[in-house]
């Protein structure tokens, strides 16, 4: 199932908002719409569930979303991945615009951070 056209155009949208945080590209991740800066990956839509952003961010912010309810766990094969959470898209557009802007702009400062 692949994610709806309006979350697709919405990833378009909230790569334009993020210009001013860095360079923000959209390009694929494993097959799905993604939100890159250079060779990095911020964020890719699923829809396994529903419409979602699917974002990579500190662990302890993620474990904290996930005990809020705010996002779920992703799991890839039986591997939990530490540092992405889904976001489902919320009941209307606007209010999904806005979440999924704050969490990728959240997101893309993580990436970007140098290594440990």
């Amino acid at each position: 199932m692949s994610p709806s056209r309006e979350v697709q155009e919405l990833l378009h949208t909230i790569a334009l908002a993020l210009q001013d945080d860095g360079p923000v590209a959209v390009g694929t991740m494993f097959r799905s719409p993604a939100l890159r800066t250079g060779k990095k990956v911020v964020a890719f839509l699923g829809s396994r569930s529903g419409d979602s952003l699917i974002l990579k961010l500190p662990r302890a912010r993620a474990v904290a979303l996930v005990a809020e309810g705010a996002a779920g766990p992703v799991t890839i094969g039986k591997r939990t991945m530490r540092e992405w959470v889904e976001v489902p898209a919320a009941a209307d557009s606007e209010t999904t615009r806005t979440a999924w802007t704050a969490f990728a702009r959240e997101a893309l400062l993580y990436v970007r951070l140098p290594p440990a």
